[in-house]
């Protein structure tokens, strides 16, 4: 069942913050894979001003039962007060890969 799946996207404000946040989900098996795209330019509005920052985006790889810890993994090595933190559920994926995402997320 493919529901159970979530591609996250997280942006970090440098290659060292996402190296850090990557490793540390792999690590604790609250993803199977994270890869980093670099070169990213963001505006948002922030506290009534209009920002603009190089952020790096990850897109982390798991499960939906382990997004709550997930999240609450980025929360606390993320210097930002509201990092972003979406969730997308994958709708289809080859059944090898989906296979190996579950092995590679469970505690």
């Amino acid at each position: 069942m493919t529901d159970e799946y979530l591609l996250v996207l997280a942006t970090c404000p440098g290659h060292g913050m996402a190296a850090e946040i990557a490793t540390a989900v792999i690590e604790q098996r609250l993803a199977a894979c994270v890869n980093s795209i670099g070169g990213l330019r963001s505006w948002f509005r922030w506290q009534g001003r209009l920002e603009q920052d190089e952020e790096v985006m990850l897109l982390i790889k798991t499960t939906r039962a382990r997004f709550a810890e997930l999240e609450a993994a980025i929360r606390s090595l993320h210097p930002a007060e509201v990092p972003e933190i979406i969730a997308i559920p994958i709708q289809a994926g080859s059944a090898a890969y989906l296979g190996w995402l579950s092995e590679n997320t469970t505690p």
